[in-house]
């Protein structure tokens, strides 16, 4: 048996309206079935992201600390992706260093 439907109603700007009704028109498809397509591959998209072991990490800055990213990023070489995962990855280091020395030390005490 088939799921029941429902209505969706949007107001989008109208440049992007074009762009939908002309793709949903090369696909020989009604609207309907285009919104459809395009929203199940949305949300399959995040399943498969999430089943392949990735998450995505993401947050706000001011425009000013954008640009001056921007300008650091473009004298090193380096991209955001970059980074900010070896910014992570040095500070988890160097985390895993400081609690395997303290496992180390606890170990060590009571021994004679």
């Amino acid at each position: 048996m088939e799921e029941r439907k429902k209505n969706l109603c949007a107001m989008i700007p109208e440049s992007l309206h074009k762009k939908v009704r002309e793709e949903q028109e090369e696909w020989g498809i009604k609207l309907n079935e285009y919104m459809e397509r395009i929203l199940k591959d949305h949300f399959e998209k995040g399943e498969r992201e999430m089943a392949n072991g990735t998450r995505t990490l993401a947050f706000q800055v001011s425009e000013e600390f954008f640009q001056r990213l921007k300008k650091y990023l473009k004298k090193t070489g380096q991209s955001q992706k970059e980074f900010v995962i070896g910014l992570i990855e040095d500070v988890l280091s160097q985390e895993e260093h400081v609690v395997s020395g303290e496992m180390q030390e606890a170990g060590g005490k009571g021994r004679t």
